[in-house]
């Protein structure tokens, strides 16, 4: 190979670089699109609008908030993955995109193929909280009340293919708990449920749960999440009591598939940056959560263990979207 055709090659990988270099640096130089697939003042379109805020006051560079919803946050997904990869298109989802894989049989998109994971940003728990009138006091005290029961107990969810429903699932496939399945149409009528004695217990989302458990409305057993949550210190984890049983009602955001690494290592930074900020801690603790942020390469390989769990708990309990 002669000298000239190396200096060449050189020229070339120097050039990949110092674009890439360039791109981080020049990032963001207009405004940046955040796209929420879920309807405004939820804690995913609360909690997207801090980070922006945050951002703006970092980088100087508007990050505007698009709420569009529908499919249990797909559409918005599907409109992500199909953006230039330009760094100028953010999703804010949650763990429904890993259910969602599974769920529904046909996916215009591959979320683990067409988005670039960026950063785990906060960790929420389920809690699982009986009715006063269930005389159990432990998770293992429900499961065995619902052998002994005839037809077993009635547990709530916040709708059909839900975490909620998904961890009442594993309560059966991991525990041999017996229960029918009640869905609601959303968190608010599923705690609503359980507090007038309508069901017997359910997974309940933390933030749901928590004004009822200290008024004594409902009781609490446990968490869903792999560690015990900073929100409810005392309660043990599902997944100790009974191994890998574990429902994480997850924050994360993704850019497009082939987003330039150096862009991706900018956001991830100003990410970590943003989950030290007082308020924005403050925010996300008082939704129930813990603020975690990660490595994109955390992120992907947590989403991917995320996506095969669930799709062996949709398997076996033949669980569908309607």
């Amino acid at each position: 190979m002669s000298k000239f055709v190396l200096i060449q090659i050189f020229a070339s990988v120097l050039g990949v670089l110092l674009a890439g270099a360039g791109h981080a640096q020049s990032w963001p130089a207009k405004p940046v699109r955040v796209l929420i697939p879920f309807a405004p003042g939820g804690g995913t379109d609360i909690q997207g609008r801090l980070l922006g805020r945050k951002f703006y006051e970092s980088m100087g560079q508007t990050f505007v908030i698009e709420n569009r919803a529908g499919a249990s946050g797909l559409i918005g997904a599907e409109l992500i993955a199909r953006s230039p990869a330009d760094g100028y298109n953010i999703l804010f989802t949650t763990a429904s995109l890993s259910v969602n894989v599974s769920l529904y049989k046909k996916i215009a998109f591959d979320p683990l193929k067409d988005l670039m994971p960026v950063s785990w940003i906060s960790s929420v728990p389920l809690v699982l909280v009986v009715h006063p009138s269930v005389p159990v006091k432990s998770a293992q005290e429900l499961v065995a009340l619902t052998k002994r029961q005839t037809g077993g107990l009635n547990g709530a969810s916040n709708g059909a293919g839900t975490t909620s429903h998904l961890s009442l699932e594993m309560l059966k496939q991991f525990a041999g708990a017996k229960l029918e399945h009640i869905a609601y149409k959303g968190g608010g009528p599923a705690i609503a449920a359980m507090v007038s004695g309508e069901v017997d217990f359910q997974f309940a989302t933390a933030l749901a749960a928590q004004p009822f458990i200290k008024q004594g409305k409902v009781r609490p057993l446990a968490v869903t999440t792999a560690k015990r949550s900073g929100a409810f210190p005392d309660l043990p984890t599902m997944a100790s009591i009974y191994p890998g049983f574990e429902s994480d009602n997850w924050y994360a955001m993704f850019f497009p598939a082939g987003t330039p690494k150096e862009i991706v290592t900018k956001l991830n930074a100003e990410i970590v940056k943003a989950l030290n900020a007082p308020d924005l801690r403050e925010f996300i603790i008082k939704e129930g959560g813990d603020p975690v942020g990660s490595t994109p390469e955390e992120l992907a390989a947590y989403f991917k263990r995320e996506v095969d769990k669930y799709a062996k708990i949709i398997k076996a309990g033949n669980i569908t979207a309607d």
